[in-house]
């Protein structure tokens, strides 16, 4: 997510270069022609595409609004994400508890699986939901982070479970399934309650939910054709204005012409980046910097006091 409120002018021109020189060659191209040969116009009168220019505005706020639709719901979720880790780290540390005192260094023990294993589940989750799709594929320029790549989570987990869990089809869900069958051992070694289990197993539940909501982002694009005709709509709008401004303005009509061909490329351009927020682009939810927080978090609950460092800004990105 970029966070800086200036945008570097090279990631804009990184962008929209393509569509500014076509903008640049085919006004000065209509030009040439309308001021070499008198004799033919190339000229059309401003009604000819004000109707469209109106109409094709409105499509692109309805497609825009939709798009940042999907990127908040993203975030609240993530959000949620947050708030619900805070919680769990909370239950295994006051919930979770034995008065024999020869269990009470396997007991902490079993509380730092826990919590660690939940942070990995974050950092799974993360990886998850940025792999490639059926629809959908990374971009040339992004900050990528490498696909099916889990080496963040192999620290928090025991070797045994991270050789499974990178087998698995749904890493995340494994890692939630084991949370679940560790807590049915604590029911039966007396360490938690049945009314506890219960609390805790409904905070597992939360995080199914968070994933399935991600998932449903994730894997149910913006429908197609909003996206393929705002691009179709927009290159015949911007590769008519040229023959608007050119009986009027003359060379003029080259600047005017790439300026607006701009302001409707970028409007395009900003839905399509947003529509799906977790591909790991420069502009998606954070999530990098959001299960980072979530580990700082769970770790300061357990006590620990050498906390992992948080990512920096890259050039006022925030993954």
């Amino acid at each position: 997510m970029i966070v800086h409120r200036q945008l570097d002018p090279k990631i804009i021109l990184f962008y929209t270069w393509k569509n500014l020189l076509y903008s640049f060659l085919l006004a000065t191209a209509v030009y040439l022609v309308n001021t070499r040969f008198e004799w033919f116009s190339l000229a059309i009168p401003s009604y000819a595409i004000s109707a469209l220019g109106t109409a094709l505005a409105i499509f692109l706020a309805f497609k825009n609004n939709q798009a940042y639709d999907r990127w908040w719901e993203a975030r609240k979720i993530w959000g949620l994400c947050v708030n619900y880790s805070r919680g769990w780290a909370r239950q295994v540390t006051t919930l979770i508890f034995t008065e024999r005192q020869e269990e009470e260094a396997e007991v902490r023990a079993f509380k730092q699986r826990l919590a660690y294993r939940h942070a990995a589940y974050v950092h799974a989750l993360r990886v998850f939901l940025r792999k490639p799709n059926q629809y959908g594929q990374h971009h040339k320029g992004e900050y990528m982070e490498a696909e099916n790549s889990y080496q963040d989570t192999k620290p928090l987990l025991i070797e045994k479970e991270f050789k499974v869990f990178c087998q698995k089809d749904n890493p995340p869900n494994y890692l939630n399934q084991l949370q679940g069958q560790d807590l049915q051992r604590a029911l039966r070694r007396g360490w938690i309650s049945e009314f506890r289990l219960v609390q805790m197993d409904q905070t597992l539940i939360e995080f199914n939910n968070i994933q399935g909501r991600s998932e449903r982002i994730k894997n149910t694009p913006l429908p197609r054709p909003y996206s393929f005709f705002s691009r179709i709509f927009v290159f015949i709008f911007t590769s008519l204005l040229p023959f608007v401004f050119v009986g009027s303005l003359g060379w003029g009509s080259i600047p005017v012409s790439v300026l607006i061909s701009f302001v409707f490329n970028t409007l395009d351009l900003v839905g399509e980046r947003t529509e799906d927020p977790f591909e790991n682009k420069l502009d998606d939810v954070p999530i990098t910097s959001i299960s980072e927080t979530i580990e700082r978090n769970i770790r300061e609950q357990l006590g620990e006091r050498d906390l992992p460092a948080k990512s920096p800004l890259v050039e006022g990105i925030e993954f």
